[in-house]
């Protein structure tokens, strides 16, 4: 495995247990289908919420949530949308949170959980 997909395993392994940590139960990690690819699904509450997950080493190319842009933030709706369907789960409020992990070299894990984010 390359180091770049090591790093974002790292980030959503720690991700999931924060979300965990906070009360949140996961539903469901890494779904794929044909139109891409949901990092967490959970509840938190009753409340059904998609985490998408980013983790750089450092933030000199910007935050990793600046890396989500529009066209990300659609798809992501859209593959949501689908999961619903696919487990059989009725139509309700879906909340789209970004949980931002930075994992320097030296130092611990920097955790943001930017909730309702798009």
């Amino acid at each position: 495995m390359t180091a770049h997909l090591l790093l974002g395993r790292r980030g959503e392994d720690i991700a999931a247990r924060y979300l965990e940590n906070s009360g949140y139960v996961i539903l469901g990690r890494n779904w794929r289908c044909e139109l891409g690819e949901l990092d967490l699904v959970c509840e938190d509450g009753s409340r059904l919420v998609v985490c998408e997950v980013k983790t750089r080493s450092g933030t000199g190319f910007g935050t990793p949530a600046e890396s989500v842009t529009d066209g990300k933030a659609t798809r992501i709706r859209r593959l949501a949308t689908r999961w619903r369907v696919d487990h059989g789960i009725p139509p309700g409020e879906i909340r789209f949170d970004i949980v931002s992990v930075v994992l320097p070299p030296h130092g611990e894990p920097q955790i943001r959980h930017l909730r309702g984010a798009f």
